[in-house]
């Protein structure tokens, strides 16, 4: 369990699917007021939490931002296209410049 909390990519990839998972969470949220979807939210924020904080004790904020940031993007892209919520041209040119400004910062 312990090499787990020590490998960064595997933190990394923790705290962007935690946060991917919160925004389909609040999405189903928003659609219809359940119990269920409100404690999973809590539920998975507090293992996104300590995803990040362990992270944050290895590398500098600003790579895990980029990191975290990056993967979720993707993530939710993936999902709103899989619900049927498409984006239109604007947005997607968009969605790419955010991608594109996160590689470059990152490297």
């Amino acid at each position: 369990m312990l090499s787990v909390m020590s490998d960064k990519t595997f933190l990394a990839l923790a705290a962007a699917l935690g946060y991917s998972i919160s925004t389909v969470l609040i999405k189903q949220y928003s659609l219809n007021f359940a119990y269920l979807p409100a404690v999973l939210l809590v539920a998975v924020l507090v293992g996104t939490i300590a995803a990040e904080v362990f992270l944050l004790r290895q590398v500098n904020l600003a790579l895990a931002y980029v990191a975290i940031i990056a993967t979720e993007t993707v993530l939710v892209l993936c999902y709103s296209f899989a619900i049927g919520e498409g984006l239109t041209r604007q947005e997607m040119a968009g969605a790419v410049f955010v991608l594109v400004g996160i590689a470059l910062v990152s490297f």
